[in-house]
């Protein structure tokens, strides 16, 4: 009980002190922060006090400095103002003695053109005595010389177009000998080098074949009962026989030169055989055939080998080998071709061009000769389309077009053709011509050649390679001599087929005849 008391008494006691504690605490707490409220207002007033004081120091300091700046600022200005007035003043003497200068150049200006005025109305006057003076002088000269104004005109005119003429004649002659000259040794110099280094064999064959005979027996056998061995061998073979009073011989005709070969051979092996009856024929001609197929392809075959022309097509081979069999103007076309393939390789080589595509150009240049007379169409289309359809190089199908100037020649490769197989048609022995077709050329050569004005005779010679005309002296000039001879030269090339070159010579000649007596 007592110990109960006590602690309640304890507890009691502690409360108590806690409560008198805190309120002393508190007391204490206000106390403190009163006097240091009281410290801080009067800091605070003294701060106050010290800014106020500082901020109208600084006030004075700012406007002291602001007046300094003002100060500074209106005597720079004044200054600038001062500077660009006496600017002004000096420029605006400048102007006025430009002005005044100006004033001078004008009133000295107008001064020239009054005199300059008074000078071209002394000039109008002068020009206008001068013009009434020529046309003095020009009555004067009129009446003299006897000529017009315009006559006189048309005589100087007239003087200088001839010696212009004259002029222009001269140079083109001397032009026309350089570039003849210059062009003659090099084409003399490569064709020259070419033609010596192939000799081509040359072989007169025409579009019949004679087959000689044992006896005039033979004939009858031949023929046959009734015509029946004749007819079997034209039918199976196409041609035609043609037997006549030749003795021992008889003739075989045809266009078809494949033809015409087969059936000579056929028949030489019946003749050799001696048994000719339609059966016979049958199998001689079938043999015939075989052996001249045969040749064809070897015939190709050498010429691809004689020219070095490889890599052609079979059928080409084929086609080319046909050529031996086919003639034109009697010269042998196979024969031909690789005379033209030689010809046209020496000079490529001699001019750096391919040599191998222009040897192959001039071997195939007559491929259509060799069916010209089985399709219809020129040997050059024909050739050029069996190029086209073999896959020929272009250059050498526009060879092909180009070597009879059908077209226009592309590449050197075809302008070398061309030579090639005009030096190989025109060298000696190389064809025949008709002689009718011959005579014929040379007629028309002097008719077109005696037709033209001041001409007095005309003459063809040397085989037609030249004509000589022979002109009136009163009324062809020496200077259009040259003239004339360039237009006559030029309407041959236009009107006229002729191998090789013509050569025109213009001759004037003026005699004079007296008699002493």
């Amino acid at each position: 009980m007592d110990t109960t008391l006590a602690i309640i008494f304890i507890v009691v006691a502690a409360v108590v002190g806690i409560a008198a504690g805190f309120v002393f605490g508190v007391t204490y707490r206000k106390k403190v922060a009163e006097r240091e409220i009281g410290s801080a207002e009067t800091e605070a007033t003294r701060i106050i006090n010290e800014a106020i004081r500082s901020g109208e120091s600084r006030k004075k300091e700012m406007l002291l400095e602001a007046k300094d700046e003002i100060h500074k600022s209106r005597t720079e200005h004044e200054k600038e103002v001062k500077e660009r007035r006496a600017e002004l003043s000096k420029q605006e003497r400048r102007l006025e003695q430009k002005e005044a200068t100006l004033d001078k150049k004008t009133e000295a200006f107008e001064k020239k053109e009054e005199d300059l005025a008074k000078k071209l109305q002394k000039v109008a006057e002068t020009q206008a005595e001068a013009e009434q003076a020529k046309a003095a002088q020009m009555k004067a000269l009129e009446v003299i010389s006897g000529l017009t104004q315009e006559q006189a005109k048309q005589h100087l005119l007239q003087s200088v177009e001839e010696e212009v003429r004259h002029e222009t004649a001269m140079k083109i002659k001397e032009i026309e000998q350089q570039m003849k000259d210059e062009a003659d040794d090099k084409a003399r110099e490569v064709i020259a080098l070419a033609i010596q280094r192939c000799a081509a064999d040359h072989a007169a064959e025409c579009t019949v074949s004679v087959v000689p005979l044992p006896n005039d027996e033979m004939k009858g056998r031949i023929i046959g009962r009734e015509g029946r061995n004749i007819r079997t061998l034209e039918t199976i073979t196409g041609v035609d026989l043609i037997i006549d009073d030749t003795p021992e011989a008889i003739t075989v005709s045809s266009f078809d030169p494949v033809r015409r070969e087969v059936a000579r051979l056929a028949l030489e092996k019946l003749i050799v055989d001696g048994r000719i009856h339609p059966t016979r024929i049958e199998d001689m001609v079938e043999k015939s055939r075989k052996e001249v197929e045969r040749v064809i392809r070897e015939e190709g075959e050498r010429a691809c080998y004689e020219t070095g022309v490889h890599n052609l097509n079979p059928e080409l081979v084929k086609i080319l080998g046909r050529q031996k069999y086919r003639t034109s103007y009697g010269q042998n076309v196979l024969n031909h071709s690789i005379e033209v393939s030689h010809i046209a390789g020496l000079m490529a080589a001699e001019l750096g061009v391919d040599v191998a595509l222009a040897k192959r150009a001039g071997l195939l240049h007559d491929l259509g000769k060799s069916i010209d007379h089985e399709v219809e169409g020129s040997h050059v289309q024909l050739g050029a389309d069996l190029a086209r359809k073999y896959k020929e190089n272009p250059v050498i199908v526009n060879a092909i077009e180009a070597h009879h100037g059908d077209v226009e020649p592309k590449t050197v490769i075809a302008v070398l053709v061309q030579a090639a197989d005009a030096v190989s048609a025109a060298r000696p022995g190389a064809r025949r011509e008709n002689v009718e077709n011959y005579i014929r050329r040379l007629q028309k050569l002097e008719e077109l050649t005696g037709s033209w004005p001041g001409v007095d005779k005309a003459y063809a010679i040397q085989a037609g390679r030249e004509v000589r005309i022979m002109v009136k002296p009163e009324v062809v000039t020496e200077d259009n001599m040259i003239l004339l001879a360039r237009d006559i030269a030029k309407q041959i090339e236009a009107e006229l087929e002729y191998p090789g070159q013509i050569k025109v010579n213009v001759i004037r000649e003026t005699k004079a005849v007296e008699f002493a007596k």
